[in-house]
């Protein structure tokens, strides 16, 4: 009886240190930051600050732009606006984000594009200075720049 009572006691330590290593075991890496502001010229389409928003799941990433500085000059659909998002990488090639996903928006709704879909790698560090947004929204292209890098920082993925 001894000897099953020691079997027991053995197996419920080995599993909760088990547990307790599945609880202290790092989190997965992420991209840090995971939202950054920026000052952007639209040209006559207007400027002025917006957010970006970041996920990160392996090397698929995604990005969504907002803005309250452009505002929706009709009304837009929900995933009809085609945007190529595309970052500059201090740390090699830039990266692309695209796709057509955005919500639908009345007139004078600030703009929002994404998640915008693209490909990263370990050790990326995007900024959209040097880098830029292209919007195609009812056949007008609007093309965006960042003024300066973005706050707090790039993102690293």
């Amino acid at each position: 009886m001894r000897g099953k009572r020691i079997g027991s006691g053995a197996a419920l330590l080995a599993g909760a240190l088990a547990v307790t290593g599945l609880a202290l075991a790092p989190a997965a890496a992420a991209v840090t930051p995971t939202t950054a502001t920026f000052t952007a010229s639209c040209g006559i389409f207007g400027g002025g600050s917006a957010t970006l928003t970041a996920t990160q799941s392996g090397t698929a990433a995604t990005l969504t732009l907002s803005t309250t500085a452009i505002k929706a000059p009709l009304k837009i659909t929900a995933n009809s606006i085609n945007s190529t998002l595309t970052m500059a990488n201090s740390t090699g090639s830039n990266r692309v984000f695209t796709g057509n996903a955005n919500p639908e928006m009345n007139i004078n709704d600030p703009i929002t594009v994404g998640p915008l879909n693209g490909t990263v790698a370990s050790g990326d560090r995007l900024d959209i200075f040097g880098g830029g947004l292209t919007m195609v929204v009812f056949g007008i292209t609007v093309t965006c720049t960042a003024t300066a890098a973005q706050a707090p920082g790039s993102f690293v993925y």
